[in-house]
């Protein structure tokens, strides 16, 4: 059998939901496209996308978690590619203040979300 899968969505927790939907627009264009609430508002789940791909990234907030998430070493991330003027982008992000490490070598950077999650960079052309 070949399973001929596609990319629907990928998870993160936050700690402020509405903190957390304002970085991602801001920063990379995402904008809320879904959203489920959990019974007595014990959960509350976000899908942010970009209008253009069927990929989503599911921001989840917990009631009863208001504690940081330990992420461990962080060495899994969401990655992304922009369109336009890369490194226009890339002032912007540092301007922003969410520019966490640089890797000019390889023609790539990272920035940090509100909970810690690093996002990498890259042009929409490689």
């Amino acid at each position: 059998m070949e399973i001929k899968a596609h990319f629907d969505h990928l998870n993160i927790n936050v700690t402020d939901l509405e903190r957390s939907i304002e970085f991602y627009r801001k920063a990379l264009g995402f904008k809320p496209v879904g959203e489920v609430e959990g019974p007595e508002g014990a959960f509350k789940l976000v899908y942010l996308g970009d209008d253009e791909q069927c990929f989503r990234l599911e921001l989840t907030w917990l009631a009863e978690h208001p504690q940081p998430y330990d992420l461990g070493e962080n060495e899994s991330h969401l990655c992304v590619r922009v369109p336009g003027d890369y490194e226009a982008v890339r002032a912007y992000h540092k301007e922003m203040g969410c520019v966490c490490f640089e890797n000019e070598a390889m023609g790539l950077y990272f920035i940090e979300d509100p909970d810690g999650y690093w996002i990498e960079i890259l042009p929409l052309k490689a």
